[in-house]
Parts: structure tokens; sequence; C-alpha cells
């Protein structure tokens, strides 16, 4: 989730506001959006609706004076806090998370969103899923984190998997990417269909 904040904030453009007589900083709606509905369905597992977290989350994303850029920017840094207060061990619920039925229904949120056309969407929600099980799977097999490609590589000398699959999970992140990027023509439909299958299957072969 941090990962996709941060591309998402690095593919901001300037905007001129007519209102407001200047030119502003903007990111793209849909994948803001994209980004926000998974961040705050992980702020309420994770802290509750009540929880200083999820409270301030709520004000940054509906600050109707700001940009889009500008609410992302404030966003970031309360999910900032949440993430270190669970890397700290202050939210052990979080944890829960990572558990197969869970990454289901987020991939079942991935296929409502490819099949009411919003391709990029159900692209960058998989992608995040298969992010998030690789992290997990590094846990098991003592693999430092970092970038998806360097993970995906440590896990394969690790063991966890072979060539192939390191070759599929390589081209899955690069459909994410594109998607993360508002770069719909470097895929197709049936990449994100075939992409929300093989991350399914790979949570069940490996994180069951």
């Amino acid at each position: 989730m941090t990962d996709q904040a941060q591309t998402l904030a690095s593919s901001k453009r300037s905007e001129y506001n007519s209102f407001s007589g200047q030119s502003h900083f903007v990111v793209d709606d849909n994948s803001l959006l994209s980004w926000k509905v998974r961040a705050k369905n992980l702020l309420v597992r994770a802290c509750g609706e009540q929880s200083q977290h999820f409270i301030h989350f709520q004000e940054a994303e509906t600050s109707i004076y700001s940009t889009s850029f500008e609410n992302l920017q404030r966003m970031q840094s309360v999910f900032k806090a949440a993430r270190e207060d669970f890397e700290a061990g202050y939210l052990a619920s979080v944890h829960d998370l990572v558990r197969a039925e869970v990454f289901g229904s987020e991939l079942e949120q991935a296929s409502e969103l490819l099949k009411a056309g919003y391709n990029s969407a159900a692209a960058v929600v998989a992608g995040v899923v298969l992010e998030t099980a690789i992290r997990d799977l590094c846990g098991r097999y003592n693999v430092t984190l970092g970038k998806v490609d360097k993970m995906n590589a440590d896990l394969t000398k690790a063991g966890a998997y072979n060539i192939v699959l390191q070759k599929r999970i390589t081209h899955l992140a690069a459909v994410r990417n594109s998607a993360a990027h508002g770069n719909e023509a470097e895929f197709k439909t049936y990449d994100v269909s075939a992409m929300i299958g093989e991350v399914e299957q790979f949570i069940a072969n490996h994180l069951a």
C-alpha cells in the first residue's frame, strides 16, 4: 500500500484551476479512489473506526479546499503512522489481514472492478494483494523485505518457488505498475483477468 501511494504521488501532474487562477499538482482520481478504498479497509480492520488513525485519515480525504495531490500527501502521512505502529507491534490484530480469506475478499473486489470495466483499478488491487502475499512469504523464509523484484528473486533463491513462477510474478508486477501509472495500452482485459486468477492460485499454493 505504501509503495502504491508513492507511485501515485510520483505520477502527479500540473493542472490549471480557473477558480483560483493558479496551477496545482493533482493525481489521477480513479487511482486515488482505488488506493483510498483499500487503505481505509486496512485501517478499519487494524485500528477500528473510532481510532485516531481512521478519524484523521477521513479528515485528510475530505479536505475540500485541497487538491487531490495534497489530500494524498496527508492520507499517506496517516497511513504511514498506522504502518509504523503495526511494525512496532502496537496493532497485533492487523496480522489477520494476511490470512487467505482476507486475500480472497480483496480479489473478489478486483474481479468486480474488472467486470465494471475498471481494468486499471482491478489490476492495482490484485497487484497489491500479490505484493502483500510476497511480503508474508518473505517472513516465512527469512527474506529481507524490499522492492517486489528483489523479494521475488530472493524468494526464488531461498527455494520458496521456481524460476518459472518468478518470471510470472515479474510479469504480474509489470501489469500492476502499468495500471498504477495509467498506461492501459500496455495490457489487456484478459491480462488482468489472468492476473487475478494467478494471484489467487499463488496464495492457495504458498500461503494456505
